[in-house]
């Protein structure tokens, strides 16, 4: 890793700990020295994870590391299985043993029948990639482990116009039988999202007023074991990140469940996230949400009316936006509909195999030093980002922080989402800021 001045992207190891820690009655055992557990602890905590009571590590000696030594690591599962009886224990990597190449599935496999918890091994140990590549593999294979019994055999993968083509009843496909009508799953809410909280909290009162549907489990963040294994029984998956595609595929293969892919981002992109939920649940949206949305929808044509007036100016509206892909996606769509060119698209995580929207130019700096300069250059901007980047910007533009890291303040409110109705409103309030300010 080159030398960062400021905060380094996480790791996929990272993505992997903050998600296990989301799954409310587990355990998470890191086989590996404290102080690299320690050192995640802060960022969990900007992040609303408490760690108390679910989070171990074995530590390691010299001895652990040169003569391959588990017993460290078969005591602390002995150990946390007869003090807290949890139901799972999963066991992780961490970069040392990872780098010894220490055989965590061959331990979970010999020591299961000593344990009541069922033994889960993760062998990321943080050099497979940046945390979203932790995420596709984590949320991947919560699903495969916790969700219901898994079926015999895996149908092929079917692809998104297959499966729009495909109108087989959940009733045709395996483990559908204990179907609960009236239930959505939300896949990809990741606590390494900013205000996590507030948007789940924005789309179960969508969910609720538009079709009357109740919230079952959260892939990600918040969820109980009981949940996670209903999963397959859900009317609906609500995929809030592409990382999270593999594991809706696999549910929509196995146990028939339909999902939809994107997020409630600003007026216009709720109501076309809402119509294509409609489809799939087969309900149609309640009037009330309707009323409420063409209501607010009004209000955006004013500022779009802004943008046409300075568009004369010397400074034209602009944006930029700083985060990961689907946050860069959800606030370009956010720009368009009040008429603002999102000019500088920056995703801090690699791109490889992903479908870029031929209208976005999201670059991916090769350095640190890079992604600096171009923050720097910024005037007169719009700028959605994190902490670090919202320091680096001039004077002259007008910011809100939508991202991690945090340097500056500190996540607490949990009703100031940036989807849905009412985080347009709030974003709004930052554009009118803007619009004083932009000559």
């Amino acid at each position: 890793m080159s030398l960062c001045r400021y905060l380094p992207v996480p790791s996929d190891r990272m993505a992997i700990m903050w998600t296990l820690l989301g799954v409310e009655d587990g355990i998470v055992l890191e086989y590996g020295p404290a102080g690299t557990t320690h050192y995640c602890v802060s960022l969990f905590a900007q992040m609303g994870i408490s760690p108390d009571q679910n989070l171990f590590t074995t530590h390691m000696s010299e001895d652990d590391v040169i003569m391959g030594d588990v017993t460290r690591l078969e005591n602390a599962i002995c150990e946390i299985d007869e003090g807290y009886h949890p139901r799972v224990i999963f066991v992780i990597a961490s970069a040392v043993t990872s780098v010894i190449g220490t055989d965590l599935a061959g331990v979970c496999k010999y020591m299961q029948s000593q344990v009541s918890a069922r033994l889960i091994p993760v062998e990321n140990g943080g050099f497979s990639g940046d945390y979203t590549l932790g995420l596709s593999k984590i949320y991947t294979l919560l699903v495969r482990e916790l969700a219901g019994a898994k079926a015999q055999s895996v149908p092929h993968k079917l692809t998104a116009n297959e499966m729009s083509a495909d109108k087989k009843t959940a009733g045709d496909r395996g483990g559908s039988e204990t179907r609960k009508p009236g239930t959505y799953n939300v896949l990809g809410a990741s606590a390494g999202a900013y205000r996590i909280s507030s948007d789940l909290w924005e789309i179960e009162d969508l969910m609720r007023r538009a079709f009357g549907l109740t919230r079952g489990a959260v892939l990600g963040v918040h969820s109980s074991l009981d949940q996670l294994s209903a999963m397959g029984t859900a009317q609906v998956n609500l995929v809030l990140r592409r990382e999270a595609l593999e594991a809706a595929r696999y549910l929509w293969e196995v146990y028939g469940v339909p999902y939809v892919y994107g997020a409630p981002y600003g007026y216009e992109g709720t109501q076309k996230w809402l119509e294509e939920t409609a489809k799939a649940v087969g309900y149609e949206m309640s009037l009330e949400v309707k009323t409420w949305l063409d209501a607010r929808k009004s209000q955006a044509a004013t500022f779009r009316m802004y943008a046409s007036m300075y568009a004369a100016r010397p400074h034209q509206p602009s944006a930029a936006i700083i985060g990961d892909f689907d946050t860069i996606l959800g606030f370009s769509s956010i720009c368009r509909e009040l008429e603002i060119k999102p000019d500088l698209c920056i995703c801090p995580h690699t791109l490889k195999n992903t479908d870029i929207p031929e209208d976005l130019d999201i670059r991916h700096p090769a350095s640190e030093k890079e992604q600096i300069r171009w923050l720097k250059s910024l005037e007169y901007h719009l700028v959605f980002g994190d902490d670090v980047s919202l320091h680096l910007c001039g004077g002259t533009n007008t910011g809100l922080c939508v991202s991690f890291p945090l340097v500056s303040h500190v996540q607490t409110a949990e009703h100031l989402p940036f989807m849905g109705i009412r985080g347009m409103d709030f974003i709004l309030e930052t554009v009118d800021r803007y619009y004083q300010v932009l000559e």
